[in-house]
């Protein structure tokens, strides 16, 4: 996109309201997934099939099954059939899974349900989409927004889902999120702007994307990021409650969490993009979850001691979900940029099954130390790999 206000610091006003309104379509996707697990793992004991804690973890990550095996097919139909049918279809889609695990009463029907929400895999849509509607040089702040709101999603959802969950129960969270879902097809329809000109479809894309080296650092990344937050989550919550806080209480730990953890991040983020730092912030917010992963396999189980580790882990993770959209999308061959946006969403959801599935596995095989530890062994692997990436070019 080329505008006037390319050669300014500041985004115009269009790249701004496609900026904030597909941000806000991008959060509201990870809402829906990240709702869930709070309180999901306590939940499950009241119904049928949710002692076997190896199923709640399928169920948890059913939803990145189905996203990884669409996100792919969705950045290139995007690329050839427009952003907005496919953008608008997903949501459709995903609201439907929504009211089916609504209405569900026992584990398989919840599993069902999230395999439907998964199918609504449009993330790589709207992140191309973005890439359409603003200069190359506001790019990064672009992305580094959608990131933002990634965290913001996961904040809200971590401190609201045990609320709402009081209040509605689990079956009135997923139904609040499929309308949600129908509210932002709205906001494609009267928000969004229109792209200047179809994007381009460049018939197999995949073969440069998937041979970029630093894309497939930054792929390996989100995969083990959301592998290890998912299995986090299996277990975190059990300590909570075994620690003496129920879930309607467990907003307490998380809202001081994570809104200390979105102050600190700040400099991290203006370092990393705007004094050319991006290396070594990316590097030390990799090692801030390995530290996190450690401390939560090896200390005292305490709230207090819980609270601290959990700030020192999700430092790192909102460090890395704001600033690892922007580096694909800088990384991205011009024309590829769904096709980009397809492959890293893929792995990020397979992450998510991987670590539902896995950690669920981990935890009835051999206890939730293990869990931690494995989640250990697979940041420390990610962190190898990150040294060695070469340093972004500074914007």
């Amino acid at each position: 996109m080329s505008n006037p206000s390319a050669t300014s610091s500041r985004m115009s006003a269009p790249e701004m309201r496609a900026t904030m309104s597909l941000a806000g379509i991008f959060a509201l996707r990870m809402l829906g997934l990240f709702m869930i697990m709070p309180v999901f793992t306590v939940y499950a004991k009241t119904i049928p099939g949710g002692d076997n804690i190896w199923l709640v973890g399928i169920a948890l990550g059913a939803y990145g099954v189905t996203q990884s095996m669409l996100y792919i097919f969705y950045g290139w139909a995007s690329d050839k059939l427009g952003r907005k049918p496919v953008i608008v279809t997903g949501l459709l889609i995903f609201a439907i899974g929504s009211f089916v695990a609504a209405m569900a009463h026992d584990m398989t029907w919840i599993i069902v349900g999230r395999v439907i929400q998964g199918m609504g895999a449009i993330s790589s849509a709207i992140i191309a989409f973005i890439a359409d509607l603003t200069a190359d040089e506001h790019r990064t702040k672009a992305m580094a927004m959608v990131g933002g709101s990634i965290g913001m999603s996961f904040a809200v959802a971590i401190i609201g889902a045990p609320i709402v969950y009081q209040w509605v129960g689990m079956n009135g969270l997923f139904a609040l999120v499929g309308v949600l879902s129908l509210i932002a097809i709205g906001v494609v329809f009267w928000i969004v702007p229109n792209a200047p000109k179809p994007p381009v479809h460049v018939r197999a894309p995949f073969a440069e994307v998937l041979h970029n080296v630093e894309l497939l650092r930054l792929n390996f990344g989100v995969l083990v990021l959301h592998a290890t937050q998912t299995a986090l989550f299996l277990v975190v919550p059990r300590i909570l409650v075994a620690g003496g806080l129920p879930v309607a209480s467990h907003w307490e730990i998380y809202l001081p969490v994570m809104g200390l953890s979105f102050v600190m991040m700040v400099p991290a983020i203006i370092a990393a993009e705007k004094r050319g730092k991006m290396k070594p912030v990316l590097c030390g917010a990799i090692a801030l979850i390995l530290i996190g992963q450690l401390l939560l396999g090896m200390a005292p189980h305490k709230i207090l001691s819980v609270a601290v580790i959990l700030f020192v882990y999700f430092l790192g993770f909102n460090i890395l979900e704001a600033s690892q959209p922007s580096l694909v999308s800088k990384l991205a061959p011009g024309a590829r940029k769904g096709a980009a946006a397809g492959v890293y969403n893929t792995t990020q959801s397979i992450g998510l099954a991987l670590g539902g599935v896995v950690g669920g596995w981990l935890m009835k095989s051999v206890g939730q130390n293990a869990v931690f530890f494995t989640c250990s062994g697979l940041v420390f692997a990610w962190l190898i790999i990150a040294a060695n990436m070469k340093a972004p070019r500074k914007v």
